[in-house]
C-alpha cells in the first residue's frame, strides 16, 4: 500500500510541474490572449459561422436597431464601413456605429455595462446577426448577459450602440471617458489618425519603439520604457520580488488585453496576482514595470540599476544585461 499511494503522490506532483510547465516553459503553453469562458465560440451566432445558433435567431423578424432581446437591439448585417477619421469601423445593417468598453473583458468575453450604462450604451443583441464583405465570421461571437439576453461579441469583446448616435455614419461615441471606442472589423479600437489620448484615442497597451543605444525595447502606452527586475521569477509561475518601496519606485504594470500590443510575443504572454492579491503583467512569463525615475516617453534611467533592472525586448528577454 505504501509503494501506491507514493506512485499516486509522485504522479499527482508530476501533473502539477507539467500543468505549470505547459503555462510558462513550453511552446505549447496557454497565454492570457485565449479566448476562454466563452457564452458560444466565435462564430457560434445564428447564421454565422459553423457554430449552433442562438434560439431562432435565423430569418427572425428583428431588423437593425430593433429590439432583439430585453434592452438589446438587434444589428443585421453587419458592414465595414470607411470612416474619414477612425478608417475602418463596424457598422450595422442601418449603418449605425458599434462600441467597445474598456472596462469589458474579451477573455473570457464579459459584459460590465449594466442599468443605466445599458441605457446609455445598447448591447448589440446576437440573434439575427450576418457577416457582412470584409468581415471574418470566426470572430463574431456571443455572450449571454447578467439578464439572460445574448449579446453579439466581435474578438471576444461585448459591442454596443451610443443613444447619442442619431443617424447612420455618427462616431459620437469615440472615446467618451477614454473608455469606449468604434470597433474596427477585427475586433480592435479604432483611432482617429494623428490625435492624442485626449481627444479618445490612446496607443497600444504595449508595443515596441527603437531606442538609440539599446535597439527595441517594450514601452507601456504612455511611451514610458518597460523593465525586469533580475531578482524575479518566470518559472515554473511568475512572482515578484518587488514589494513595499520597491513597488513605489518601480509600479508594476497593470494586465493589458494582447489584442491591445504591437510588436509582442504571445508565448508566455499572461498576467499572475502577486503577493498583495492585485494582478500583473508578463511578458514570457516575466514581471514588467515602469520606473518612477523615467519622466518623458523615450527616458532609460531605470537601465542598469543596482545591476538588477533592464529594459525588456519584445519577446521577453533582458536587454544589455545576462540572461539569469
Amino acid at each position: 500500500m505504501k509503494t501506491t499511494w507514493r506512485s499516486a503522490s509522485l504522479a499527482a506532483s508530476a501533473v502539477a510541474v507539467l500543468a505549470l510547465t505547459t503555462a510558462c516553459g513550453s511552446e505549447s503553453g496557454t497565454s492570457s490572449s485565449q479566448n476562454v469562458g466563452a457564452t458560444a465560440p466565435a462564430g457560434g451566432i445564428a447564421g454565422v459561422g459553423v457554430g449552433t445558433g442562438v434560439g431562432s435567431g435565423v430569418g427572425s423578424s428583428a431588423s437593425a436597431g430593433t429590439t432583439g432581446g430585453a434592452g438589446a437591439q438587434g444589428a443585421g448585417e453587419l458592414a465595414v464601413t470607411a470612416n474619414g477619421e477612425l478608417g475602418k469601423i463596424l457598422t450595422d445593417g442601418a449603418g449605425k456605429t458599434l462600441y467597445r468598453f474598456d472596462a469589458d473583458t474579451a477573455e473570457p468575453p464579459k459584459s460590465n455595462c449594466d442599468g443605466d450604462c445599458a441605457t446609455a450604451w445598447p448591447p448589440v443583441a446576437a440573434d439575427d446577426i450576418s457577416a457582412g464583405d470584409g468581415i471574418d465570421k470566426s470572430l463574431l461571437g456571443e455572450v449571454t448577459r447578467t439578464d439572460g439576453t445574448k449579446q453579439l461579441t466581435v474578438a471576444g469583446w461585448p459591442a454596443y450602440y451610443y443613444a447619442k448616435d442619431a443617424k447612420a455614419g455618427d462616431t459620437t461615441g469615440q472615446g467618451v471617458g477614454n473608455k469606449w471606442f468604434a470597433l474596427t472589423p477585427e475586433g480592435k479600437k479604432a483611432k482617429a489618425s494623428g490625435s492624442s489620448s485626449e481627444s479618445g484615442t490612446v496607443q497600444a497597451g504595449l508595443s515596441v519603439r527603437k531606442d538609440a543605444n539599446l535597439g527595441e525595447i517594450v514601452v507601456d502606452k504612455n511611451g514610458m520604457t518597460v523593465y525586469r527586475f533580475l531578482k524575479d521569477k518566470a518559472w515554473p509561475e511568475p512572482v515578484s520580488n518587488c514589494n513595499g518601496a520597491c513597488l513605489e519606485k518601480w509600479p508594476a504594470v497593470a494586465p493589458v488585453a494582447f489584442d491591445e500590443t504591437e510588436g509582442i510575443q504571445e508565448k508566455g504572454y499572461m498576467n499572475f496576482t502577486r503577493s498583495d492579491g492585485t494582478k500583473q503583467q508578463t511578458i514570457n512569463c516575466s514581471p514588467i514595470y515602469t520606473f518612477s525615475g523615467d519622466k518623458s516617453p523615450g527616458d532609460v534611467n531605470g537601465q542598469g540599476v543596482g545591476g538588477t533592472w533592464y529594459a525588456v525586448a519584445p519577446n521577453g528577454k533582458l536587454v544589455g544585461a545576462p540572461e539569469q
